[in-house]
C-alpha cells in the first residue's frame, strides 16, 4: 500500500492517491471526496482492466462534480424533499442543489471535501469532522470511512460516525461500474440480480411518495438476472431490510470479459441508477456505467415509515458494503 500526491486544489490544498493491493485486485482512493478513482480486476483471461468510471486527474474531478464519480457521498445520500426536514421540532434548510430538492449532502457535501487519511489494515481511514450547521445539517459529525482488501481481493468500505447533537446521515459510495473495462461502451448489456421484490415509487422530481411498490411483471424485476438496460434511477428495498452484517443483496456480471460484481450490505436500500444523463462534455455516454449505491431510502427524514436515518449523540452511525470480484 502507497500514497502519492495526485494534485493541487486551486486553495494550495494537497490531494493525495492511495493505492490497495490485494488478492489480484488494485484499488486507487483518493483523499478528495473519498473517491474512489480506479478498481482494476482481473477478466477470465487474467487481465486486468480498470472498472471503475473515473478521471486520471484532479481536474476531472473539480471540471466534472455533477455524476459524483466514485465519490464518498454525505451527509445524506440522495435526496431530501423540497430540501428541510424537520427534526426535534425544528425544520433544518438545506442547500437546493437539485432544485426543488437537496442532492447528496448539498452544493459542498462530502464528495467535495479533502479528507485526513491514515494506513489501515489493507487500506486507508478516511476521516473528517462536518462542523455544525455544514450545507445546513444540525451537530458536529465525527465521520470516517475504511476502505480495505480482502484476501480474495473484496472491497471493503466500512463507515462510521458520531453526533454531539441529534441530526441524520446517510453515507453511499457513487461508483459507476463497467465491467467490460472503463471506457469500454454501454453498460446496458451486463447482467444484474438485485434481491429486493419491491421499489419506492416516486414524484416527478425523484422525491418517494411514501409507498411501496412491487416489482413484479415490471421492467424494474431483477430478482432473477436480466440486462440492465437504461432508463433506471430508482431505489429498492432489499428483502432483507437493515442488518448487523453485510448480506449479499446484488451481482452485477459482463458474460463478454467474465467479470462478476457482488454487493452485500448493511444497508436496507439500493439506488440502481443506468447514467442515462450522461452528457458532453463529459469523456463517457449514456449508460456507460452503472451505480448500485446502498443506502437508507431517499427523503427518509420527512418518512416516519421509511427506517430511520436520525442519529443522536451517544449513538454511532455504522454501515458497511463490501465489493467481491470473481470471474465466470
Amino acid at each position: 500500500m502507497r500514497s502519492e500526491l495526485f494534485g493541487t486544489l486551486p486553495d494550495g490544498t494537497p490531494v493525495h492517491r492511495w493505492t490497495l493491493e490485494r488478492g489480484g485486485v488494485r484499488v486507487r482512493v483518493l483523499t478528495y471526496g473519498g473517491i474512489i478513482q480506479s478498481a482494476e480486476v482481473p477478466d477470465r483471461s487474467g487481465r486486468c482492466t480498470p472498472v471503475a468510471l473515473g478521471f486520471d486527474d484532479l481536474q476531472g474531478y473539480l471540471d466534472h462534480p455533477g455524476p459524483y464519480f466514485g465519490a464518498l457521498v454525505g451527509r445524506y445520500a440522495n435526496r431530501i424533499a423540497g430540501g428541510a426536514f424537520t427534526l426535534g421540532g425544528r425544520t433544518y434548510r438545506l442547500a437546493r442543489n437539485n432544485e426543488p430538492n437537496a442532492l447528496h449532502g448539498g452544493a459542498a457535501g462530502f464528495d467535495k471535501r479533502v479528507w485526513e487519511a491514515a494506513e489501515a489494515e489493507h487500506g486507508v481511514r478516511l476521516s473528517r469532522v462536518s462542523p455544525d450547521g455544514e450545507e445546513g445539517y444540525p451537530g458536529r459529525l465525527t465521520v470516517s470511512a475504511t476502505y480495505s482488501l480482502d484476501e480474495s481481493g473484496a472491497l471493503r468500505i466500512a463507515y462510521e460516525a458520531t453526533t454531539d447533537a441529534p441530526t441524520v446521515v446517510n453515507l453511499t459510495n457513487h461508483t459507476y461500474w463497467n465491467l467490460a473495462g472503463a471506457g469500454s461502451g454501454g453498460a446496458g448489456g451486463h447482467e444484474l440480480r438485485i434481491a429486493a421484490a419491491r421499489l419506492t415509487p416516486t414524484d416527478g422530481t425523484q422525491i418517494p411518495t411514501g409507498a411501496y411498490e412491487d416489482v413484479d411483471g415490471t421492467r424494474f424485476d431483477f430478482r432473477d438476472a436480466r440486462k440492465v438496460g437504461a432508463g433506471i434511477d430508482h431505489n429498492y428495498v432489499l428483502d432483507k431490510g437493515v442488518t448487523a452484517r453485510p448480506v449479499e443483496v446484488a451481482e452485477l456480471s459482463d458474460p463478454a470479459s467474465g467479470r462478476v460484481l457482488t454487493v452485500a450490505t448493511t444497508e436496507p436500500g439500493l439506488q440502481l441508477y443506468t447514467a442515462d444523463h450522461f452528457a458532453e462534455p463529459l469523456p463517457f455516454a449514456p449508460g456507460d456505467g452503472v451505480a448500485l449505491e446502498t443506502q437508507h431510502f431517499p427523503d427518509s427524514p420527512n418518512r416516519p415509515e421509511f427506517p430511520s436515518t436520525e442519529l443522536r449523540p451517544g449513538g454511532v452511525y455504522a454501515s458497511e458494503t463490501v465489493y467481491g470480484f470473481s470471474v465466470h
